[in-house]
């Protein structure tokens, strides 16, 4: 981390608790405006864990000493994720989603123990993200945690509601661009339409929405991460706020409701058969339930027209979904969370995906998070040693992507047969001289991809750089991979003496895998890395091994389904998750 970096966060820290303290001093709330409606999904089974002493957040589990009363501040955070997990109160959802006796009493428990210990601007709380999200679930579930609660606690609740909002009146514009300054903004809105007093707040919050609105939304309804999840999480918060106004017969600003309609096709256009987002740019399938309620909140219908989608390309046919990163990586501060994944795609068929990208290994640490930013990761081409774009300049927050793709053309067509995607990136050219190329052709019935990944070398200057790196390796080609990391839940094995890889779902469904022979194939070691877990969990990858020794170099490969399978399935296995195993 750079010293400049360094003393700027410790700049913006210091001077939030200075906004912190000084908002102790302002005038408090006395209670709500209107009845406050809870609007977040929580999840019982982690509410449940939580109430047993099982405290998991950013992929770390820490567990309360038997038979100790060890409430949740008394816990050491393992790193800063942990704590600012702790300190944005979204577990508060899972609280509210049991909502029995013991429940509620946790919940207050807690909430007033934070305001002992860091309502006067102590602690790692103090920053306007944190402070949005805090504030919208405590609006939110501020009947659940009042419940049966003496005034003085009352009072004390209120108070510190209203110092959060001078603090956010203060600091909002001190967020990052982004999401971040998106909940700073929209807990700033949420308090001054609820609580007493706070209503001069609401128009300039709402212009400075509108504002962001603007600027970080685009006109295909993306935002510069190109982090599906990302766009989810911003879309919710531009609902929530859009039905506090309507509620309130207040007006929805022109740019903050264009955004809301962009963004709900795009939204649509990133989703698998099975109802998840796809995983890509640090992403993950999103909350679950989060994606349909936001979009029935939004009530914008339709879907976004043929092309791309924030970068994506989306194709389906019959119950299988493809989605294919066709653009540009992110570049500058947005690439911060961004892969090396041009040209990967994921293929999902009814409810099972298939095909998929490791994804982000942001909550296994710092070495999980590298290793799933590179193109290694994705279901794509990879040059031995080498990613399509490469990790380089480390900001306050972590490592840009540099060395990208900047040429990334696209082709979309349909004939009687097939839906086809061709692309290409530069992403090898400067290193290798070879751009990628990628042809993929899904059967209109959804039962088979055809695929072909060629290395070509196409301008004099490329051909020169290629025979090169020829000299380098004393002609013996230079090595690449096409990797197809599969989903935990499908079991692969190799198949025709080694010929086919044979994929069984948990529906029943048979996939099959098979090549030109141009290439030595294996069935891999890979990990899946999703939100939620202790740990990476294991699964495979179908790898195939080739050198391009030539101008040209081609592998032709598909998927398909086995003819014994049938066009439908009754698929009635349920899938539950245990949140403390890996």
């Amino acid at each position: 981390m750079s010293q400049p970096h360094s003393f700027l966060a410790r700049w913006l820290r210091l001077m939030n608790r200075v906004q912190a303290w000084r908002s102790t001093m302002a005038r408090p709330a006395t209670g709500f405006v209107s009845q406050p409606e809870p609007r977040t999904v929580g999840s019982v089974a982690r509410g449940r864990q939580l109430l047993a002493g099982n405290f998991m957040f950013a992929g770390h589990l820490v567990q309360a000493q038997p038979d100790a009363q060890q409430g949740l501040w008394d816990i050491t955070p393992p790193d800063e994720a942990f704590e600012e997990e702790l300190q944005g109160f979204a577990w508060l959802d899972d609280l509210a989603a049991v909502g029995d006796t013991p429940a509620r009493l946790a919940a207050q428990a807690w909430l007033w123990q934070w305001i002992a210990r860091d309502g006067r601007g102590r602690g790692a709380g103090w920053s306007p993200d944190l402070a949005g999200r805090r504030l919208i679930r405590w609006i939110h579930h501020a009947l659940f945690v009042l419940r049966a609660q003496e005034a003085q606690e009352s009072t004390l609740f209120y108070r510190s509601l209203a110092q959060q909002a001078h603090f956010l009146a203060q600091r909002w514009h001190t967020a990052a661009p982004g999401l971040p300054r998106f909940e700073a903004l929209t807990g700033l809105i949420y308090a001054g339409l609820s609580l007493q007093g706070m209503g001069r707040h609401v128009a300039p919050a709402c212009q400075a929405l509108a504002r962001e609105c603007a600027q970080q939304i685009d006109s295909d309804g993306g935002i510069p991460t190109r982090n599906p999840e990302e766009l989810l999480e911003v879309f919710t918060l531009l609902t929530w706020a859009a039905t506090a106004l309507h509620e309130a017969a207040l007006p929805i600003g022109e740019a903050h409701r264009t955004a809301i309609e962009r963004i709900a096709p795009t939204l649509r256009s990133l989703r698998h058969a099975d109802g998840g987002l796809a995983r890509f740019h640090g992403g993950g399938r999103g909350p679950e339930g989060r994606l349909d309620q936001a979009l029935a909140a939004a009530g914008v219908r339709g879907l976004h027209p043929e092309g791309l989608s924030m970068g994506f390309v989306r194709q389906t046919a019959g119950r299988t979904s493809l989605i294919i990163d066709a653009a540009p990586p992110p570049q500058a501060a947005a690439s911060l969370g961004a892969h090396a994944s041009t040209l990967t795609f994921e293929l999902t068929s009814g409810r099972r995906p298939l095909v998929v990208n490791c994804g982000s290994g942001v909550t296994f640490g710092a070495e999980w998070r590298r290793a799933g930013r590179a193109t290694a990761s994705h279901s794509t081409l990879a040059i031995e040693g080498f990613s399509s774009a490469r990790l380089g300049r480390r900001g306050a927050r972590g490592e840009w992507l540099v060395d990208r793709p900047t040429a990334v053309p696209i082709e979309l067509g349909r004939d009687a047969q097939v839906l086809r995607f061709e692309g290409g990136h530069n992403g090898y050219v400067r290193t290798h001289g070879l751009t990628h190329a990628r042809l993929l052709q899904l059967s209109l019935d959804g039962r088979g991809l055809q695929g072909e990944d060629m290395l070509l070398a196409l301008e004099e200057a490329d051909k020169r750089r290629f025979d090169t790196m020829l000299e380098n390796t004393k002609l013996q080609g230079v090595g690449f991979d096409i990797r197809f990391h599969l989903h935990p839940d499908v079991d692969a094995s190799l198949d025709m003496a080694g010929q086919a890889v044979s994929m069984a779902l948990k529906s029943g469904e048979i996939w099959v895998f098979r090549h030109d022979g141009h290439a030595q194939m294996r069935l891999d070691p890979s990990v899946y890395l999703e939100k939620g877990r202790i740990q990476p969990r294991a699964t495979k990858q179908v790898v195939l091994s080739a050198r391009a020794i030539d101008y040209a170099t081609r592998i032709r490969w598909s998927l398909a389904k086995a003819h014994e399978t049938p066009m439908s399935i009754r698929d009635l296995h349920r899938d539950e998750m245990d949140l403390t195993t890996d």
